[in-house]
């Protein structure tokens, strides 16, 4: 069934004609003589304005009872509107009714709250702010193929079921089956031992990188941790490049060259619902994204930031010590009112980062890496790869890990180990920095948090 985007209407110098446009019905206003319909088909941000005149076919069975919800097709001619803020309008000559909408159809023309808003995710695409989130959600997950492509990476598609941890931490969910009220467990697991939803694929990417060189995973991660802020969701999608023959700077080069390629790609093809958001959601968010664009970025030890958010004055919920992770507060204080640009800290103790990342000549740090962006605080973080054998082995130790279980991962050290690193990018930590929506739930079609799995 052929039809025209609204998008391809609105954006055209010249009028294309005779079309058939289908969408939904936003609000309508009748007259006597005709009836004005607003008609979007998720296509872009702006409606079509049609305009039925009363006897065309199709009038009083598919217009009169189109309530705002129901879906419509409509033939007609594209002509310069009549009225302000619109290039052209579509004159109907014939509408037929596709689908009608119930008198309870909860997407009325009135605010509603992000709450309410989440209780109806299968509904909420087709109001103004859920259609843009989710236009630009899609353009940044082709942009980030095209980023990697473009520069020779191999996608790399990565297990969802594992039986490592990567992080180490153990918030993982466990998969099992079930016989009845059963759960099967030991010999009678279905994999024959224990297995988790992923929290990363990291490890595995890594033994691409050591037959590719360049490799990237983007897919969904599972975390078990059992957090109700803003920033967490319990499944997110992460974007993981893995490089051989590369060091903690060149791995620091590619994350920033990412961010400055998905906010510049951002601005030049959303720039409809980014407009929309910098309006109505965050009223900085255009000035922001453009600052990241076009300034370089500040590059910092975790030493150094620490001594300078203690000497700040400022006045934090969390302390500040040499040997604890930096919170959000931190990091958005760097970003945003010392150094006022996107941020990289680097070189972090090694208590406090996993077993995998290469211990530096120092002894106490690791060649891990952090990038920290205005309004979100982290948003990258990486490290360059332990590749010695023996050191890996020493780290497992450290971490009380068992050997046996990472023995396919000590194997690359065994078999022409290279110097290696990556990092992964939270795709929906991205969606809030680039949209200025301020919570997780918002970003994701179907957000899984602790106690809500719903749709």
């Amino acid at each position: 069934m052929f039809r025209t985007r609204v998008v391809e209407i609105l954006g055209n110098e010249t009028s294309p004609g005779k079309v058939t446009v289908m969408g939904w019905v936003r609000t309508k206003r009748d007259s006597k003589a005709f009836s004005f319909l607003e008609l979007n088909d998720g296509s872009c941000l702006a409606n079509l304005q049609v305009v039925a005149d009363a006897g065309i076919p199709g009038y009083e069975e598919g217009v009169m009872p189109a309530r705002t919800g129901a879906s419509v097709k409509v033939e007609g001619m594209i002509v310069p509107s009549q009225g302000q803020g619109q290039r052209w309008e579509l004159q109907a000559v014939k509408v037929e009714l596709l689908g009608a909408a119930e008198e309870d159809y909860p997407l009325q023309k009135k605010g509603h709250s992000m709450e309410f808003m989440r209780s109806i995710a299968h509904l909420r695409p087709r109001s103004n702010l859920f259609g843009a989130v989710f236009r630009v959600r899609s353009r940044m997950a082709y942009s980030i193929h095209r980023f990697f492509q473009e520069r020779g990476f191999v996608y790399v598609h990565t297990p969802i079921i594992t039986a490592s941890d990567c992080e180490g931490a153990g918030e993982m969910f466990r998969v099992v089956t079930m016989d009845g009220e059963v759960v099967k467990t030991g010999e009678e697991e279905f994999f024959g031992k224990p297995t988790y939803l992923t929290v990363s694929g990291q490890l595995e990417g890594e033994t691409f990188a050591c037959a590719l060189s360049d490799i990237y995973t983007f897919g969904p991660t599972f975390r078990a941790e059992n957090s109700h802020t803003s920033r967490h969701a319990s499944e997110f999608w992460m974007i993981e490049p893995e490089m051989a023959f590369c060091d903690l700077l060149a791995d620091m080069d590619l994350a920033e060259a990412m961010i400055k390629f998905l906010v510049s790609d951002a601005l030049e093809a959303c720039a409809e619902d980014l407009g929309f958001f910098n309006q109505f959601v965050d009223k900085g968010l255009l000035e922001r994204l453009k600052f990241v664009r076009d300034r370089s970025f500040e590059r910092i030890t975790y030493t150094e930031a620490v001594d300078l958010l203690k000497a700040s004055g400022e006045k934090f919920e969390y302390p500040v010590e040499y040997g604890l992770n930096l919170q959000s507060e931190h990091e958005r204080y760097l970003t945003e009112k010392h150094f006022r640009c996107p941020t990289t800290v680097y070189n972090y103790p090694k208590e406090i980062k996993p077993f995998y990342m290469r211990k530096n000549d120092d002894g106490k740090t690791v060649a891990a890496m952090d990038l920290l962006v205005p309004g979100i605080g982290e948003i990258v973080g990486g490290s360059q790869r332990e590749e010695r054998l023996e050191v890996l082995r020493a780290n497992l130790a450290e971490h009380g890990l068992d050997e046996s279980h990472y023995d396919w991962y000590v194997d690359l050290r065994r078999y022409g180990t290279v110097p290696h690193a990556g990092f992964g990018l939270g795709f929906e930590r991205l969606l809030m920095f680039v949209t200025g929506v301020a919570n997780i739930r918002d970003v994701i079609p179907f957000p899984r948090t602790p106690g809500a799995a719903d749709f």
